[in-house]
């Protein structure tokens, strides 16, 4: 079976809906999103990608969003169950991709238990999306092998991080939701021996119209010098020192 085949009655599809433009969804999740009788989505997935779907589809928003009334994971999970038992043709569809930092693991061990058919749809994750559109690459020869990607709930008090490996590891870090913490995350930072100078991108709404990039230092972020807002990608890493302006002279 072809990725982008019709949905059969009672399948769900887990889509990944990418950073936001539209133009950037893979082709099997722009023919999904067209041909189904139902969608239930993120609250980052975008309009214009929304606007791709079939006029008769019913769209049932169900998104997550830190810090603001939404809907429980159990009641996500419980709601595609209902939906495929009734024989719909369902698109979950979330923004970047499902398995990174999106809990697409949660729905389709929830769905798999009740022996409902599961189609699974990649996308491209914000965390490499927002920096290429930024115009930093998140390797570099020059800069490094290796880089991490993570979330910005791990700087709570029952952080799983071990931030002195972290530094020692990995000379660039991407985080996702760091929004809320970029200020005590850019402490640990510094306290586990990052070099203050470190330079950092907040990258807020990438591919959207309303797309902002500002860059700063761990040290100003962790005096709280910078801001961010939701939804922001962070680099941190001297890859950023190594941004590119490309969009400048094409008017994206």
């Amino acid at each position: 079976m072809k990725l982008d085949a019709p949905l059969i009655k009672g399948e769900v599809a887990l889509v990944g809906a990418g950073p936001g433009d539209a133009s950037l969804l893979t082709l099997a999740a722009a023919k999904l999103i067209g041909d189904c009788d139902v969608i239930v989505y993120d609250a980052l997935v975008s309009e214009s990608v929304l606007e791709m779907a079939a006029v008769d589809a019913e769209l049932i928003q169900a998104g997550k969003r830190g810090g603001r009334a939404s809907t429980s994971q159990e009641d996500i999970c419980d709601r595609l169950i209902s939906l495929a038992q009734q024989g719909k043709r369902v698109v979950r569809l979330k923004g970047g991709d499902p398995f990174v930092f999106g809990r697409g693991g949660e729905e389709v061990r929830a769905l798999a238990q009740k022996n409902i058919p599961i189609r699974i749809i990649p996308g491209i994750t914000a965390g490499v999306a927002a920096p290429a559109m930024a115009g930093i690459p998140v390797t570099d020869r020059s800069v490094n092998a290796s880089l991490a990607f993570l979330t910005g709930h791990e700087v709570e008090e029952k952080s799983r991080m071990d931030w002195q490996a972290l530094v020692k590891a990995f000379p660039v870090l991407v985080f996702y939701m760091g929004a809320k913490n970029l200020h005590r995350i850019a402490a640990q930072l510094l306290d586990a021996g990052l070099a203050e100078e470190t330079p950092l991108a907040i990258i807020y709404a990438a591919t959207l119209p309303e797309e902002s990039v500002t860059e700063a230092t761990i040290k100003q972020a962790a005096a709280g010098e910078v801001e961010a807002r939701s939804p922001s990608i962070i680099v941190i890493g001297d890859v950023v020192a190594e941004r590119k302006h490309w969009r400048k002279d094409l008017n994206l």
